[in-house]
């Protein structure tokens, strides 16, 4: 069944905390799609994804790419699963648009993420996370704690 997972960004921001995330599941052998709300934050995200750090390489593409099907990582704004992904994060105001079994079953793993600073962020997490307990899903929660290590709070 799938997992959601909601994650609380507290002391850290998205460009901190989704790099790290990604490269956990694409070391799974998944695949991932990255739904953001605006065409401005995908395309940040993706500048930001090709520098993150030095030392790292995580292959990904946006949902223009021709190639859009074989990347590993797949950043969109429409939600449409171009790639097959297992898993699918949800940053920055974007959301599934059906929480039913129907809609999220196939998938792996749900990720949204939020900004707990934003009180309206946190509001429609709060919203989400009981729309995904209600449809008998599998949710846990975590919060970054002050040494920014994620603990499961639910």
């Amino acid at each position: 069944m799938t997992e959601i997972l909601f994650y609380h960004l507290e002391r850290a921001g998205l460009e901190d905390v989704l790099p790290g995330l990604l490269e956990k599941t694409v070391e799974r052998g998944w695949k991932a799609l990255v739904c953001l709300s605006t065409p401005e934050r995908l395309e940040a995200l993706d500048s930001h994804l090709w520098t993150f750090r030095d030392e790292s390489f995580l292959p990904h593409a946006t949902d223009k790419d021709p190639r859009a099907a074989s990347q590993p990582v797949l950043l969109g704004t429409d939600g449409r699963n171009r790639n097959d992904a297992n898993v699918v994060f949800y940053a920055d105001g974007a959301a599934p648009a059906d929480w039913s079994a129907a809609a999220l079953g196939p998938l792996e793993r749900v990720v949204y993420l939020f900004d707990g600073r934003d009180a309206a962020a946190t509001q429609a997490a709060r919203d989400h996370w009981k729309e995904a307990r209600a449809t008998g899903f599998s949710t846990t929660y975590w919060q970054q704690s002050e040494t920014g290590k994620w603990e499961r709070k639910a």
